[in-house]
């Protein structure tokens, strides 16, 4: 199945598992990952907090976890935490490994449809441009086709962005 850009509030998205930009505790915090929280309730929260924690990390970077959705339409809730551009080591490797692990937890959950959005280009710095080519490169690759993929990305700079790139990856 193919990859969508749209520009739009992903909380919004009915798809069987919406895709959170979370930091290693899971337990919300700001743009994309407060809005999913906010929007989810107190359900969502409950869930992280179920999640076995080592040394104040639920989730590492590079990796993915499933929770229930709480409030939102999807089913699940897929965190994965990105790399924060400048600090962590290969920024390209951890961000692509967030988003193929978010996949795969998707395929082995049976979901259809995911919405993403652009892990790590918020306060974690990764420049737009690279991060969108990482993020098409990982879910253009055909041991996701069976998943209808859209992201819903905030503003009309990486919209655009995101767009160009996906022409590039696709020839359209």
């Amino acid at each position: 199945m193919s990859v969508t850009i749209v520009a739009g509030d992903i909380t919004t998205a009915e798809v069987d598992a919406i895709v959170n930009a979370a930091n290693t505790a899971m337990l919300g915090g700001g743009g994309v990952d407060g809005a999913i929280h906010r929007a989810a309730g107190p359900a969502l929260l409950e869930a992280c907090h179920a999640m076995p924690e080592v040394a104040g990390v639920r989730c590492p970077i590079g990796e993915a976890r499933i929770t229930a959705a709480g409030r939102l339409s999807a089913n699940y809730v897929i965190h994965t935490v990105g790399p924060r551009y400048g600090i962590d080591p290969d920024p390209p490797a951890l961000l692509a490994s967030a988003y193929r692990n978010a996949l795969s937890l998707a395929l082995q959950h049976n979901c259809r449809s995911v919405a993403l959005p652009a892990i790590s280009c918020g306060v974690y710095g990764y420049p737009l441009a690279e991060a969108a080519e990482v993020a098409l490169g990982v879910c253009l690759q055909g041991q996701f086709s069976a998943i209808e993929k859209t992201f819903y990305l905030f503003g009309q700079d990486i919209f655009d962005i995101f767009t160009a790139a996906h022409r590039r990856h696709t020839g359209g």
